[in-house]
């Protein structure tokens, strides 16, 4: 595949392809899926180009996007590049601090918006900006709350028709280049203030080969559902890579309808985070626990049966025999097809998994029943991938083999480092923080790991390990991975920097803590009664020690606490993809840290 630049894509696409259906979004009001052609894409994103080029935006002009998932969220970023302006993606869920500071940060003119919150965020921010001067609406039911400079999108790009701006916005798209800046993704910031990464429209195309050629089996015959934020660099590249491929992209716009849009799409594709599926391996688990014994025995063998077919040998390149054929297509009837149709991933040629550690049990418990998970690993740095599962030959306990294009080398203390053409230039407006990302050329992740061979393992991110006050180094990711792949555990913050021994903070599931507690006879009347309970706390202690059996004493778990309420972004607990702000968990919770380490 030849990648076509992303201003002219759109158009090169309605030539070839004006009819096909590439963008599909749920219409609640019909309760059903509705998709748009090419032919109507391409429309809406020259009408929208034009009508920022009317609007005032000139080329290398940032302009933002805040919203869920939505097909006016690429018409806009293909809007953008069509101007040679840049497109700064925000999360959805981020606050109103966070967005003023990229907002200010950027000095952005146009703000694009999805819902009423996000424009209630942006009006804050717009009112105590110098450089936003309108906000676009998505939704046109969104109260505008009288303010003169905003507008619904229909509205906006109605101002596209204006000839003399459709041939400004069709001359800049002609002149549109590799070396232009394409977007700014602000880093989710788990150790500081976020850092705006800068990529460039021939880091993006270079991705586009890159993937391609790791990939050759995506077609125009697939079908993704999209549930990760398009402001993740991990969606945003997996989604850009379908449309040039063709694939129809179904856009879930709420996460909390993910399985309802699962179920719906069928889909062959679909890139996720581990704790996705996690919760799928926790569900299954639980469903199986209702079986007869003879049951669970068949599952126990259907599992076994899976795991010599699938990863002993098709992974190794070797040709099962007929007879563990047989054995794996009764599997496949009695267990894995069942399974897969009640998620509604019977049709997955193509899994990717990256954004946080997974462990090899949950891999190993997929790949068994022949559900493709490609697990990789990437940063925003990189354009998302740097390495990733092959078809056959990938290692379990690996985050995959180094893509094509991409150097890896491990450096001071086991720094995973980067170097090839997806790599960023640097953060923007960061000269010092950008100085002290790279070293002789090479990009410093700040994860740990080492390499294998053509494999990449993973351990931790460098600034999360920590040492204990008897010298002894704790990656508190490994630990925190353990405990998240049984359904006792929804989050789970370890604790123990400077400390004599480790701890935890814990968000237990609260559904299996009353299923326990009314099996035991357990009298309560509040949740904190129930997490308080001496029985429910040697229940959880049971559990924990039962998980790190096979760890070093100084690794275990000492002393633990139970919360009511998970850690959440808007406490600021955790980023907007879901990663512990350990500073600010221990800020939170220095009390109850401070408790578990009372003599």
């Amino acid at each position: 595949m030849k990648p076509v630049h992303f201003a002219q894509l759109p158009d090169y696409k309605a030539r070839k392809r004006g009819k096909h259906r590439a963008v599909f979004y749920r219409d609640n009001s019909l309760g059903r899926w509705s998709g748009m052609t090419w032919n109507e894409l391409n429309e809406r994103i020259e009408l929208t180009a034009a009508a920022l080029a009317a609007y005032g935006i000139e080329p290398q002009t940032n302009v933002g996007i805040c919203s869920a998932n939505k097909p006016h969220c690429l018409i806009v970023d293909f809007a953008n590049f069509a101007n040679r302006a840049v497109s700064v993606p925000m999360h959805a869920t981020m606050s109103a601090e966070q967005m003023a500071y990229i907002v200010n940060d950027t000095a952005m003119p146009l703000l694009f918006v999805g819902d009423q919150q996000q424009y209630d965020k942006a009006l804050a921010a717009m009112r105590a900006s110098s450089s936003l001067r309108q906000i676009v609406a998505f939704d046109s039911t969104i109260d505008l709350r009288g303010e003169a400079r905003a507008t619904h999108f229909a509205r906006f790009m109605e101002t596209g028709r204006d000839a003399t701006a459709r041939k400004t916005a069709a001359k800049r798209r002609k002149q549109a280049g590799g070396d232009d800046l394409a977007i700014i993704l602000y880093t989710s910031g788990t150790t500081g203030e976020p850092k705006g990464v800068m990529i460039r429209h021939r880091q993006l195309l270079e991705a586009m080969r890159m993937n391609a050629r790791r990939f050759p089996t995506i077609t125009h015959k697939d079908r993704a559902v999209s549930f990760l934020p398009l402001s993740h660099i991990f969606e945003r590249m997996f989604v850009y890579l379908l449309l040039n491929t063709d694939t129809k992209i179904y856009l879930n716009e709420h996460p909390a309808d993910v399985q309802q849009a699962v179920r719906e799409v069928r889909p062959t594709l679909m890139c996720n985070v581990p704790r996705y599926w996690e919760k799928v391996a926790i569900a299954a688990h639980q469903h199986f626990e209702g079986y007869s014994a003879f049951r669970k025995g068949v599952v126990a063998w259907a599992l076994a049966v899976g795991r010599d077919y699938n990863i002993d040998h098709l992974r190794r390149g070797k040709s099962p025999s007929i007879g563990l054929r047989l054995r794996y297509k009764a599997a496949s009837l009695c267990v894995f097809d069942k399974l897969k149709k009640r998620v509604g991933i019977e049709n997955g040629r193509l899994f990717p998994v990256a954004g946080a550690a997974a462990s090899e049990r949950l891999i190993t418990f997929f790949r068994s029943m022949g559900i493709p998970l490609f697990y990789g690993y990437g940063l925003t740095e990189t354009c998302a991938t740097v390495s990733v599962y092959d078809y056959r030959d990938y290692a379990i306990g690996s985050v995959g083999s180094v893509v094509d294009g991409i150097e890896v080398k491990i450096g001071d203390d086991n720094e995973i480092l980067v170097r090839g053409a997806t790599v960023t230039e640097g953060y923007y407006k960061k000269p010092e923080a950008t100085r002290q990302a790279f070293a002789d050329g090479w990009f410093r992740t700040g994860d740990m790991g080492r390499l294998d061979g053509r494999h990449l393992y993973m351990t931790d991110r460098l600034k999360d390990l920590f040492k204990t006050s008897n010298g002894k180094y704790i990656a508190p990711q490994q630990i925190e991975t353990r405990l998240g792949g049984d359904s006792l555990f929804e989050q789970v913050a370890v604790i123990g920097d400077n400390r004599n021994f480790v701890t935890a903070i814990i968000a237990p599931n609260l559904e299996t803590l009353a299923a326990y507690a009314r099996k035991r006879r357990i009298r309560y009347e509040r949740t904190e009664d129930l997490l308080a309970n001496a029985e429910i706390t040697a229940f959880v202690a049971e559990r924990i020690a039962a998980l790190q059996t096979d760890m070093a004493e100084y690794e275990k778990i000492k002393r633990f606490r139970l919360i009511k309420n998970g850690f959440s972004i808007e406490s600021g607990e955790l980023t907007t993809t879901l990663k512990l702000r350990r500073a600010v968990i221990q800020q939170h919770y220095r009390q109850l840290i401070d408790d578990m380490y009372k003599p």
